[in-house]
């Protein structure tokens, strides 16, 4: 049964993970002539586009890839709670609509926090395994993780040609997760 979970959630959260991907890429205005943007684009088109015909932008917010990761982590957490009912018990009481929103959205907000840990420690390895090389990879990782790391770079002084933006981004990033229920 174990197995089983660990397959369903892993498939359930890469769906979100594209989803929250393809919100950051446009938050952040990252180059969608990318390999990498357009296959999530194209893995995510299929909710996005039906409801950006119905729901306008606003400002620089997709308002539709916004509705659709909601729609895609609530999805998520209703079919886990419906195969695996023991892992979303609220304290003996039945599950309300509301309990499983208020659940999904708190799950949202701790897979942005992790998203953003490991992406930044895989932008701060590849600084130094290949400083200089450009992939799609590195493209995309720094326009998500500049927004990220530029405050941090303004406070820290890089010390002996090393820059610790990176490590104090997510030690902060993991002391957030603390804070979240």
């Amino acid at each position: 049964m174990r197995a089983l979970y660990f397959i369903v959630t892993t498939i359930l959260s890469f769906v979100v993970y594209a989803f929250l991907l393809r919100l950051l890429l446009q938050l952040v205005r990252a180059d969608f002539r990318n390999p990498l943007s357009r296959a999530v684009l194209a893995f995510t088109n299929w909710l996005v586009m039906p409801l950006r015909r119905m729901i306008p932008p606003i400002g620089r917010l997709d308002t539709a890839s916004l509705l659709a990761l909601l729609i895609v982590q609530l999805a998520a957490t209703l079919i886990i709670f419906q195969l695996f009912p023991s892992q979303l018990m609220a304290g003996g009481r039945a599950v309300t609509f509301v309990d499983l929103a208020v659940y999904s959205l708190l799950q949202l907000i701790v897979t942005t926090i992790w998203f953003y840990i490991i992406i930044i420690f895989i932008y701060a390895l590849l600084s130094f395994i290949a400083p200089s090389t450009y992939s799609p990879a590195v493209g995309i990782l720094s326009a998500l993780c500049d927004p990220v790391l530029s405050p941090l770079r303004r406070i820290l002084p890089v010390v002996g040609g090393l820059d610790f933006s990176p490590l104090v981004a997510i030690v902060l990033l993991r002391a957030l997760l603390f804070l979240i229920p």
